[in-house]
């Protein structure tokens, strides 16, 4: 529907993802929901057809491919199972990337070659029980002991949390500066000291794993450290700064299922003998949702050229998250209008929809945390 947007290689991209998530995922996404499986077999998949690092030079194992492939990648997963497109948006946006953006040379060869091709899975942490939007009020502390790092502390919504073989987490290095004290380190998963401890239940993308991480006296070489000194909050912006676009991605899927799956019922639901897309009320329905999503679309489009250009694109990747996650509630909330007492129960997607969409709101900043980036922008800026 966006093709004279889209390069002839991105097409071809969009419908291999297609042809996968309708053959691989669809099958067996309702059921991993129900029994809250993490999709392992798929994930291994997906790293052999090259979706696990998409947007990564061919040199570290990528496929040097761009951010706007990435993002039909991810839309086109989430349109079949939200779970399974944050799985792969968490590792690669908010994982591999500060990995590749302000790893060393030795530390892109050590872990990016297994994580582009899946072989490992990524996780990022950054999320306190006191530390959310607040990510001044990290109590992670990580000190320097002779030419060691000591880490101790503990993390909450670490997606991915409970399967990551790699953690990029952040840590407090000197807790009197607050964010300019907060140190980025690579952290292996057998790691002696770091132990997984609660496993969320969650309301929606129930595939995804969601976990608290501990880390007891965690010893790690000096190596470990991940960008410079005291300059990990700056890291975690620019880092949360793509990850968004991951989630404006993924929440662009959920909208299209929801318009999708709305539009085939009413074709084929009668009401009063004939099918109730003859009646007003669900006419504006279905066209209010389509009018959101390919705005939105538009919008994470928009963005995404942007960093792939080399642009600042923070403020869009906010206003693309922002309207795509709403635009996600607003299609998944009239899905289940338009199917009526069906839509509420689990015979019909729409509600799984509905409950994996919510998520998008929150994570990856909160649409009101995304108000205050692009209000900022404009206010400083004009």
């Amino acid at each position: 529907m966006f093709d004279l947007l889209l390069t002839d290689e991105q097409k071809m991209l969009q419908q291999m993802v297609h042809d996968f998530a309708v053959n691989e995922i669809e099958p067996v996404a309702s059921e991993n929901e129900r029994n809250h499986k993490f999709p392992r077999e798929i994930i291994e998949k997906a790293g052999e057809l090259g979706l696990m690092g998409i947007a990564y030079p061919v040199e570290y194992g990528g496929s040097g491919m761009d951010y706007v492939s990435y993002m039909l990648a991810i839309e086109e997963i989430s349109r079949y199972c939200a779970s399974t497109g944050v799985i792969i948006s968490a590792h690669s946006s908010l994982t591999c990337d500060p990995i590749y953006r302000f790893g060393t040379e030795e530390q892109k060869q050590k872990y990016l070659p297994d994580m582009l091709s899946g072989k490992k899975i990524g996780a990022f942490s950054l999320t306190e029980s006191g530390a959310g939007s607040d990510a001044g009020a990290t109590k992670t502390t990580a000190k320097l002991v002779g030419d060691k790092w000591i880490l101790n502390g503990s993390k909450i919504f670490a997606t991915n949390g409970a399967e990551a073989d790699v953690f990029v987490l952040l840590a407090s290095t000197d807790p009197e500066s607050k964010t300019r004290g907060v140190t980025g380190f690579i952290v292996d998963a057998n790691t002696p000291g770091y132990s997984i401890g609660k496993v969320e239940r969650k309301l929606g993308i129930r595939s995804s794993s969601t976990t608290e991480i501990i880390l007891d006296n965690v010893e790690l070489p000096k190596e470990a450290m991940l960008g410079n000194l005291n300059e990990g909050f700056k890291m975690a912006m620019i880092t949360l700064d793509g990850g968004r676009l991951g989630i404006a991605a993924q929440a662009l899927g959920i909208a299209r299922a929801s318009f999708e799956d709305a539009l085939k019922y009413s074709r084929e639901r009668e009401q009063f003998g004939k099918p109730i897309n003859s009646f007003q009320a669900i006419q504006w329905m279905i066209a209010d949702m389509r009018v959101r999503y390919e705005a939105s679309w538009l919008l994470t489009w928009r963005a995404t050229k942007m960093k792939d250009a080399g642009e600042a694109y923070s403020t869009y990747s906010a206003m693309a998250k922002l309207d795509a996650s709403e635009t996600a509630m607003f299609c998944a909330n009239k899905a289940i209008q338009v199917h009526g007492g069906y839509g509420y129960t689990e015979d019909f997607n729409v509600e799984r929809y509905y409950r994996d969409a919510k998520i998008t709101e929150l994570y990856e900043g909160t649409s009101e945390i995304q108000r205050l980036v692009i209000s900022r922008h404009f206010i400083v800026n004009g």
